[in-house]
């Protein structure tokens, strides 16, 4: 198979006499992209439709884009969308909506061209300047909302590489010159594709079946060739680790992976996964000295060509580019990819076993300190994902109380569910990971819950399976985390045993006190003592209140039962509140070295089983 990977582009004119002549690549949609005026931030794209619809047809850009579950307006960031014949003759075309544009009469060959403009760099927009165009395919490109055509082949001409010194990465498959290439309308929307000077490194991997693949980094940044090849090298060992989770490596499509990746502080941090790419952006000033932090994502994001993108769920199929998919499994799809993109930097060496107590240590408490997973299940936290997976809203919400996250709360039944395979079955979650991926992602069989559940049932039994699923996935109760870590000698406790908590407040400062700026937490001394968003804090205990630092000043000296005077105002007036101090629910893993208790040889054993290297 050909590979896909990275090269400079050297001469694009040949592409440019075919788009003249359409017919030689027969109804093949193709799109040139140019960027003649990159400084400040806009591409053109001329869209070419041979053999277009009969009769009028809509044109459109999406809404949303795969990996994202929320709902965005792309639609905002085109304009001058016109229309011609071949020859450049004005055809009719008007705005029906806000992203949806139609055109009238027409030849057999239409083209679209339309001004966009990017400055977001993330892994959902565009961001466009003279350094790259760092381009989301459905924040991009325009479609042609027609059934008809949605299975034609797809081709791709960038122009203006050898003019800002830019190379082409993506999973797109190259074509010759800058030409690529999609099969259809769904595999190019998923094929993020960076052009900038960017600087690789290749390797080899021989999956299990004996079938030798390729897998890259494509970075974008400040650092030196030198310092892209020692990342290179521990990208590598977080890509062994996760093929040993599952004991074989998907089958890429042109037999190649790569993770493109831009770093730089005007970046919006982000890291989204695709079929045989995965789209990573970075805000650090580069990779040199960042380097941890960036293996986080890539070994999240890796992991995702497994699960989502090859074991994906019923509900994200077919992908829907109008709105957002809803689906009840995110917690799976995200949450277990979660737990195991940590689990795996320990395992590789790259993290210590006592960093890795301290990402335990979130996932329990997203589950056992909030509001919300205390009254809603995992199946309702993926659902809500359409309003907050990036999610903008202008007003208000109440997501302190209502919303934890799919990705925490999935990876701490992850971290529970591999606790409990190991201790009550001799099994572990690799063990089930692999048999999901053998029944619904290898035979990319779309799955349900129920699905999930019954290879549940078959590496344990369906008692089990029932309960855990009844329990912990469509119900609220929670695993008993602190026995489960002893089995591997890391200790749960109180993060601050005998100290007095009011709840977290957000806030700032306004003349004469604290504007308290978002819903205060149900399950706080706070909340239970009437104040929310939009208060203003005047005094705790006597003491002037002018930022959230004093508010912790003020109680240092507290104990849980304390009891301390808080003075504030809102439109009804000024108040005067009794706060009754508590512990502070929030809770602290340590490994039992660190607090002076002493490994079993039975919990060493156990630790090792479980974060010990499945490389062989």
């Amino acid at each position: 198979m050909k590979k896909i990977v990275l090269f400079a582009a050297v001469a694009f004119c040949t592409f440019t006499a075919l788009a003249q002549n359409p017919n030689k690549f027969r109804n093949s949609l193709y799109y040139a992209v140019s960027f003649p005026n990159a400084a400040h931030h806009e591409a053109e794209v001329m869209l070419t439709i041979p053999e277009a619809p009969t009769g009028a047809f809509r044109i459109r850009m999406s809404r949303s884009s795969p990996g994202r579950y929320a709902t965005h307006e792309f639609g905002k960031n085109v304009y001058n969308v016109k229309a011609t014949d071949v020859d450049g003759k004005p055809l009719p075309v008007k705005q029906v909506e806000g992203d949806v544009y139609e055109v009238g009469d027409h030849p057999d060959i239409v083209k679209i061209s339309y001004t966009l403009f990017g400055n977001h760099t993330d892994g959902t927009y565009v961001g466009i300047d003279q350094s790259h165009a760092h381009l989301n395919m459905p924040a991009s490109f325009m479609w042609v909302a027609d059934k008809s055509i949605a299975n034609r082949t797809i081709k791709f001409e960038f122009n203006d590489l050898d003019k800002y010194g830019w190379k082409v990465a993506t999973q797109l498959k190259h074509e010759g010159d800058n030409v690529y290439s999609a099969p259809n309308m769904q595999y190019m929307m998923d094929s993020p594709t960076e052009l900038s000077n960017v600087k690789t490194n290749t390797w080899e991997v021989v999956n299990t079946n004996g079938k030798k693949q390729k897998v890259g980094i494509a970075v974008h940044s400040d650092d030196d060739q030198a310092t892209v090849d020692n990342f290179a090298k521990l990208v590598q060992k977080v890509v062994l680790e996760e093929k040993a989770v599952f004991g074989e490596q998907p089958d890429y499509d042109y037999g190649s992976y790569t993770f493109l990746d831009d770093v730089h502080p005007n970046n919006f941090g982000d890291g989204m996964e695709h079929r045989n790419s995965t789209c990573i952006v970075d805000r650090s000033e580069k990779i040199a000295g960042n380097e941890k932090d960036l293996l986080g994502t890539y070994s999240h994001e890796f992991f995702h060509s497994w699960n989502v993108e090859r074991i994906r769920p019923k509900s994200l199929e077919p992908f829907n580019f109008e709105h957002a998919n809803m689906s009840s499994e995110l917690w799976f799809a995200e949450g277990f990819t979660q737990y195991y993109g940590e689990l795996v930097l320990a395992r590789a060496g790259i993290n210590a076993v006592d960093d890795y107590a301290g990402t335990i240590s979130g996932l329990v408490n997203s589950v056992l300190v909030p509001p919300a997973p205390q009254k809603y299940s995992q199946t309702q936290m993926s659902r809500y994902a359409v309003f907050t997976d990036a999610g903008v809203a202008v007003d208000a919400t109440n997501y302190t109380n209502i919303i934890t996250s799919y990705y925490v709360y999935g990876g701490a039944t992850a971290l529970a569910l591999d606790l409990r395979l190991r201790s009550e079955f001799k099994i572990t979650l690799d063990d089930y990971m692999r048999q999901v991926w053998l029944a619904h992602g290898k035979p990319e069989k779309p799955y349900t819950i129920p699905d999930l559940q019954a290879v549940l049932a078959r590496v344990t039994n369906p008692k089990f399976a029932a309960s855990f699923f009844n329990d912990y996935i469509y119900g609220v109760k929670k695993n008993n985390y602190e026995a489960l870590l002893a089995n591997a000698g890391l200790l749960m406790q109180k993060a601050a045993p005998g100290k007095g908590w009011m709840g977290r407040v957000q806030g700032r400062p306004v003349n004469g006190g604290l504007l308290i700026t978002g819903s205060t937490a149900s399950n706080a001394p706070v909340y239970k003592a009437g104040l929310d968003a939009d208060d203003v804090i005047l005094k705790l205990n006597g003491n002037d209140i002018k930022d959230v630092a004093a508010l912790t000043i003020a109680i240092k000296d507290k104990k849980p039962g304390d009891k301390v005077t808080v003075n504030y105002k809102n439109r009804t007036g000024s108040h005067e509140a009794i706060i009754i101090l508590e512990e502070s629910p929030v809770i602290e893993v340590v490994i039992y070295e660190k607090a002076g208790k002493t490994l079993t040889q039975q919990q060493k054993d156990f630790r090792s089983n479980w974060l010990s290297s499945k490389v062989k």
